[in-house]
């Protein structure tokens, strides 16, 4: 339950910073609107300011049909006769001052009885290169009357300097947003180890505590003298007292095998090639005595064709034999059924029984180590959560697959393919 609020938690979390991320985007977009609207203003200003500059009578006054955009980065104003070509350029420097429009810009007379421009220059411009590059690429756009060109080549550039201070403010924002996601995940991930390390450890305790309280009963009563005089019920304890080491045989083995995969990454394997479907019988054979004490039904579907694959007959068995015992825990009268056969260019073997069944949102989570699926009594069923986590290791490593169909209250089938070489 804790790990469900913490994923809640963790998802307003991030919905809350994706939010914050998206106003902050759509506020930079705003902004560079507003700038930009606020540019062209500018510019008109200085353009009314050149008019105003000059006199009226020889150059025309200032109208709507003065001035011309051409594009964002080139504006045209008409005036009626060429001004002196350094009054314009002290002129225009001194109107960019005044309304702080200081970018590269350059600026150009356009002689329409010429059919060019008889005069260009730039201003604020740093370095002959770019002095040159700005002068050429000033488009030359014929018209029936003079007028003079003012063309901004970096005004892209003269905008973003202006955003500078919320560009930096949105990046320290992403970067803390960053941070702030890597360590909920961070303390996501901590706490997810901590809950699975304290089932664990609550698995561990259950599941090695009730074989030993045996021990010590049973050799307690053996060590009675009276005991000691009754051979059959000597005989008794004793197999009582060898199956409880061997159960704890296998857990230790367990624990170990997974010990070994975590150390080395890559399960080792000793190919030879062998029949599927008498690996499968001798797996059963080894859990009867689990069968019996289950009073559990197996029954068998297995090709008539012969099935031999190569492969590692030891880790296939064991897989099998997880299998098989994970069917006969969650169910009180069990009922297997195995089946083999080719499926394709593959060898399938399905495990079906008729217990509890797995929910759908758990399917995806039940190959994970040391994940068991909740029941509302983590006890009710022994296990360490290691059982299927090693039949995906073992079939992955020969190239297979394993995919699991369940129905709560029906049953569950494991199916897995392998290849035929």
């Amino acid at each position: 339950m804790r790990s469900k609020v913490l994923r809640l938690i963790m998802i307003l979390l991030t919905v809350v910073m994706g939010v914050i991320l998206v106003f902050q985007l759509v506020w930079l977009s705003r902004v560079y609107s507003f700038e930009k609207q606020q540019f062209h203003i500018n510019v008109v200003r200085v353009m009314n300011g050149i008019y105003e500059d000059f006199d009226w009578a020889n150059f025309g006054t200032a109208t709507k049909e003065s001035i011309e955009k051409i594009d964002d980065k080139t504006y045209l104003m008409r005036v009626d006769s060429l001004p002196a070509y350094d009054v314009l350029e002290r002129d225009v420097q001194k109107e960019f001052n005044d309304f702080s429009l200081n970018t590269e810009s350059c600026v150009a007379v356009y002689n329409t009885k010429q059919k060019q421009f008889t005069f260009k220059t730039c201003l604020f411009v740093t370095g002959k290169e770019d002095v040159a590059k700005s002068l050429v690429a000033m488009p030359v756009i014929k018209r029936d009357f003079h007028y003079i060109m003012l063309s901004f080549p970096h005004r892209d550039s003269y905008l973003i300097g202006r955003l500078s201070f919320w560009i930096v403010s949105s990046l320290l924002l992403l970067i803390t947003l960053i941070g702030l996601a890597i360590s909920l995940f961070y303390l996501y991930r901590q706490r997810f180890l901590y809950e699975v390390q304290k089932d664990f450890v609550n698995n561990f305790t259950h599941e090695f505590k009730t074989p030993l309280a045996v021990m010590k009963i049973t050799c307690d009563t053996m060590v009675d003298e009276n005991i000691r005089k009754q051979p059959e019920r000597m005989a008794k304890y004793a197999d009582i007292m060898g199956k409880q080491v061997e159960h704890l045989q296998k857990q230790v083995d367990k624990l170990l095998g997974v010990a070994y995969l975590e150390e080395h990454k890559i399960l080792p394997l000793e190919k030879e090639r062998f029949s599927i479907n008498e690996i499968i019988q001798q797996a059963v054979a080894k859990v009867e005595p689990l069968v019996e004490s289950k009073h559990a039904k197996v029954d068998f579907k297995l090709s008539e064709n012969g099935l031999s694959i190569y492969a590692d007959k030891a880790h296939i068995e064991q897989a099998f034999i997880n299998l098989v015992e994970n069917g006969l825990k969650y169910a009180d009268e069990p009922h297997i059924v195995i089946e083999t056969g080719k499926e394709e260019e593959d060898y399938f073997i399905a495990v079906r029984d008729n217990g509890i069944g797995i929910e759908t949102k758990y399917q995806k989570d039940i190959f994970k180590k040391f994940f068991r699926v909740p029941t509302g009594d983590v006890h009710n069923v022994k296990g360490f959560g290691l059982g299927l986590n090693f039949v995906k290791k073992v079939i992955d490593a020969h190239h297979g697959k394993i995919t699991v169909n369940s129905i709560p209250g029906i049953g569950t089938e494991f199916r897995i393919l392998l290849p035929t070489q």
